[in-house]
C-alpha cells in the first residue's frame, strides 16, 4: 500500500493477494502464515516498485469491516445463544490471548484446551439438558457443555488453578461431593455472565483475508 500523508492505513494498493483461510486455523497460526506471506509480497513489491506504482489502484471500501480491539468482554460464552460453530470460532480467534470464560457457582471459571463438538446422548437419564448443562466424558477425559445447538468439550478448566476435566469432575461434580456440599447435580450449570457481554455482540465470519502492500 502507498501510504498517504497524515492518514493511517489509507492509500492506493500496490500489491495484493487473496489468501483462503484454512479450516480450523487459529489466530496465531493465521498470524504466522500471513507474516511470512506478507514478507514475500513486500520483497516482490520493492523489486518491481516503479511498475507497482504505475499500476496502483484505489482501495474499494465496499465490504470493509470494523476490527475492534480484543477485550475480556468478548470471552464470555452465552450458552443459550451461541452454537457449537460460534464457540469454536471464538476459541480459535481469541483464546490464545484471552481465555473463554463462564460462571459456575457464582465464580468465574476459564475454559481451556477446546476439544470441539461432542456427541452426547442423555436419553434415559430422566431430564432434558439445558444450555450450560455439564456432562463428564470419561473415555475422552472431556468436560462437555450444552450450548444452543449441541455440546462442546473442554479438556482443562481454570478455577483457582488449572484442573483437568477429570480433576474438576472428581473434585466438584461427582455425586458424592454434591450430596455433601453443593446443589443437586441437575442444578449444577455453567451460567452466562450477561453483565459483561460485549455490547456489539455480532457474529463476524471471515472466509478470505487480503494481504495488501
Amino acid at each position: 500500500m502507498q501510504i498517504r500523508p497524515k492518514r493511517f492505513d489509507v492509500g492506493p494498493i500496490l500489491h495484493q493477494e487473496i489468501y483462503q483461510v484454512p479450516d480450523n486455523f487459529t489466530a496465531d497460526q493465521l498470524g504466522a502464515t500471513l507474516a511470512t506471506k506478507g514478507a514475500q509480497l513486500l520483497i516482490d513489491t520493492l523489486r518491481t516498485l516503479p511498475e507497482r506504482i504505475t499500476n496502483r489502484r484505489e482501495q474499494d471500501e465496499d465490504g470493509a469491516t470494523l476490527a475492534p480491539k480484543i477485550s475480556t468482554s468478548m470471552s464470555w460464552i452465552v450458552w443459550e445463544e451461541q452454537t457449537c460453530v460460534q464457540i469454536d470460532c471464538l476459541f480459535r480467534a481469541i483464546a490464545s490471548r484471552i481465555p473463554l470464560r463462564t460462571i459456575w457457582m457464582g465464580k468465574t471459571i476459564k475454559l481451556l484446551d477446546f476439544a470441539g463438538k461432542c456427541n452426547i446422548s442423555l436419553s434415559g437419564r430422566g431430564r432434558i439438558p439445558v444450555p450450560g448443562s455439564m456432562s463428564y466424558q470419561k473415555e475422552s477425559n472431556t468436560l462437555a457443555v450444552c450450548c444452543k445447538d449441541g455440546w462442546v468439550g473442554f479438556k482443562v478448566v481454570m478455577l483457582k488453578k488449572r484442573l483437568s476435566a477429570a480433576d474438576f469432575y472428581n473434585g466438584y461434580l461427582h455425586q458424592s461431593f454434591q450430596n455433601r456440599y453443593g446443589p443437586p447435580k441437575q442444578e449444577c450449570l455453567f451460567h452466562s455472565n450477561r453483565t459483561e457481554l460485549h455490547s456489539a455482540g455480532e457474529e463476524n465470519s471471515l472466509t478470505q483475508l487480503h494481504a495488501v502492500y
